[in-house]
């Protein structure tokens, strides 16, 4: 039985107010809560006097005047980009050109990317804080919580795993964090011993991994690039709380993951089934509205699992497709 996950909540937020998180690292976020992006988009501000800006977030008008206003006398010396869902990289733009500083990420949105996969995998069975309720306000909307992708993303520098982006009195190391979508890159910031770790780990939900561009294998070989790192001391994920102890978190996320397999196969053993059907019995006990998106994750282990020869179907593994054990 894969271990309990240790989720970490955050009762509220002040919207477009500086929080300081630890010493050097400032937070904004966005009004954009909902289901999906929980409190809304944490924007981070590395540094003092000569800063980096970490996921600049939504276009959103309000936010973006928050983030200047807090840097207003400091020199912003990067804007780095986790990803580009449209909660994450869009505010990038009038950044860049209110400051003038170089946008970092590892590239456009993915051809493959289908844009419509929002961002948590709602009501395991740990009990997280999902799902939560909007505020009431227009930008809680859920309609504004399934991000899309952000296909008007170029970054000015391109950047690989290992890169490291350096500035006065700070330092990123680059690791591509593919799974959650592919062009997904954490920032290991070197001088703290800590991740900013985007969407590819939230501690306060598990992550969706939507095919065709999101890859179960890939996130599951991500997570153990994390797991086999123990010198990080912290995660501060872009949705939710900062992580105090990440390994017990990031280990129990790869357990998870391994149990859905593990149920998978479970629902196989009773005779072939649609993803329909085995989402039905996996998550049962979370609002019938919810069993969409986490089909999702459920394709994408069906696909790796179809892969390696543990599931077999007619033909290419799809949401439609009847799934049995060979």
């Amino acid at each position: 039985m894969a271990r309990s996950i240790p989720f970490v909540t955050e009762p509220e937020v002040r919207y477009g107010t500086v929080a300081e998180m630890a010493p050097g690292l400032r937070r904004i976020v966005a009004n954009n809560p909902g289901k999906f992006t929980y409190r809304g988009t944490g924007t981070y501000i590395v540094g003092r006097g000569r800063v980096a800006i970490l996921d600049p977030g939504p276009d959103d008008t309000e936010h973006v005047d928050a983030l200047l206003a807090a840097v207003k006398g400091e020199r912003v010396e990067a804007i780095l980009v986790t990803h580009t869902h449209r909660d994450h990289s869009p505010a990038s733009r009038a950044l860049a050109e209110a400051t003038a500083a170089p946008v970092y990420g590892f590239g456009p949105h993915p051809v493959a990317d289908t844009g419509n996969a929002p961002l948590a995998e709602p009501g395991d069975e740990e009990s997280g804080p999902h799902p939560l309720g909007g505020t009431g306000d227009a930008k809680s909307d859920d309609a504004k919580i399934e991000e899309r992708g952000d296909l008007e993303f170029i970054p000015d520098s391109t950047v690989v795993h290992g890169d490291v982006i350096e500035g006065p009195g700070w330092s990123f190391q680059c690791l591509h964090t593919p799974g959650h979508i592919s062009n997904h890159i954490a920032y290991r910031w070197r001088e703290m011993a800590g991740v900013f770790t985007g969407d590819h780990i939230m501690g306060w939900s598990t992550t969706i991994i939507p095919p065709p561009d999101g890859n179960m294998s890939d996130y599951m070989a991500s997570l153990r690039l994390l797991a086999d790192s123990p010198g990080d001391r912290f995660y501060w994920p872009t949705h939710g709380p900062p992580v105090t102890e990440p390994y017990p978190l990031v280990e129990a996320l790869y357990d998870h993951r391994l149990e859905r397999e593990r149920q998978i196969l479970e629902c196989l053993a009773t005779g072939p089934a649609t993803i329909t059907e085995m989402v039905r019995t996996m998550y049962a006990d979370v609002a019938p509205e919810l069993h969409e998106p986490a089909s999702r994750s459920v394709l994408a282990h069906l696909i790796a699992m179809t892969a390696d020869g543990r599931v077999t179907t007619g033909g290419q593994p799809t949401s439609k497709a009847v799934y049995c054990l060979p």
